[in-house]
């Protein structure tokens, strides 16, 4: 596919997400370098820039847009974008926004980290993934379709180490990457979880990334059904709540990983990320983990630098997870 045509496709998909939305630009004039779409002929064929998607999530119409960058409804139009650093150091990372598998969080959690990343030489590929509505496959499908396109173009970049890194739903997602992977070439290197969903089961879990993952309660309880099939949702709804409980599948094989968070989250409780951490140190996996006292949820990259002086509530924390998140992937290069 030559890159003209997918320039013409992502113009085409932005002038229609931004007709459905008061959107905004980012406060950075950081653009990507390259856009690609996953699956650039739709979900109806099997090809894509690296293999087809296994089914389709069920959406359609324009995709959304909020002037805070959440970027809501995203479907045959999955894509990712690619930034390259004008001195590569060797490593990539792929970010998996948040947003609750609702939306992407292409902002805070998208752009501003690949500006972070940028300064340092990393690699990056922010995935724009489609919204699982209750289809659980499919995020994490074009997140291994990007490793599968990355690790193909690594020479090529300069690249040779890998990693993941997700917020919120898109931690889960990372942690989905992490521990559920294929193969080497689907598996990251090293993995970085910014208070991430662990858990799908209650109280601990978020009730958003449970039903928009795995769809609603009601529907695996519906009794419309013949007692055989009702009988076999139910397993079926208990076995993907122990695979996707993420702390389950955690073994000696899972990558080295970097955890940070906020005691005084009320979103995703802290104890998502205590559990997949006492699981990295029972088999154990390098890792290390922040927990700060306050912040809350979803501060991921919105430092003073974006949202104004005063206005970034994780401020006092900002320089020292960034210290020690820097120290961490450099140290991973070494591994």
């Amino acid at each position: 596919m030559k890159k003209i045509f997918f320039g013409a496709v992502i113009a085409a998909i932005l002038s229609a997400s931004t007709s459905t939305a008061s959107a905004q630009e980012p406060k950075t004039k950081l653009r990507p370098n390259q856009t690609l779409l996953l699956y650039p002929q739709g979900q109806s064929v099997n090809e894509g820039i690296a293999g087809g998607p296994i089914e389709s999530n069920g959406l359609s119409g324009d995709e959304t847009l909020t002037e805070t960058g959440n970027l809501g409804n995203i479907s045959d139009n999955a894509r990712i974008d690619l930034y390259f650093p004008k001195k590569p150091n060797g490593q990539m990372v792929i970010v998996c926004p948040g947003g609750g598998y609702k939306y992407v969080s292409s902002f805070n959690e998208g752009v501003y980290v690949a500006e972070w990343m940028l300064a340092r030489g990393i690699t990056v590929c922010v995935v724009k993934y489609r919204m699982p509505n209750g289809h659980w496959r499919v995020p994490l499908n074009d997140v291994q379709n990007a490793f599968r396109y990355c690790r193909a173009h690594a020479a090529e970049w300069k690249i040779n180490q890998i990693g993941v890194m997700g917020f919120s739903a898109g931690g889960h997602l990372a942690a989905s990457a992490s521990t559920l992977f294929k193969d080497e070439i689907t598996r990251p290197d090293f993995s970085v979880l910014v208070y991430p969903v662990i858990t799908i089961h209650r109280p601990l879990t978020h009730n958003g990334t449970r039903a928009n993952l795995l769809g609603k309660d009601a529907v695996w309880k519906d009794r419309n059904k013949l007692v055989d099939e009702y009988e076999q949702a139910q397993r079926e709804w208990d076995r993907l709540k122990e695979i996707y409980s993420l702390q389950n599948m955690v073994n000696a094989n899972t990558p080295p990983t970097y955890i940070v968070l906020c005691e005084d989250d009320k979103t995703v409780p802290a104890e998502n990320s205590l559990m997949y951490y006492q699981q990295l140190l029972k088999f154990k996996v390098p890792s290390e983990m922040h927990i700060f006292p306050t912040g809350g949820h979803g501060w991921g990259f919105s430092s003073e630098k974006y949202v104004g002086k005063g206005n970034d509530k994780f401020s006092y924390a900002r320089p020292y997870f960034e210290q020690t998140l820097e120290r961490w992937l450099s140290a991973q290069r070494s591994r």
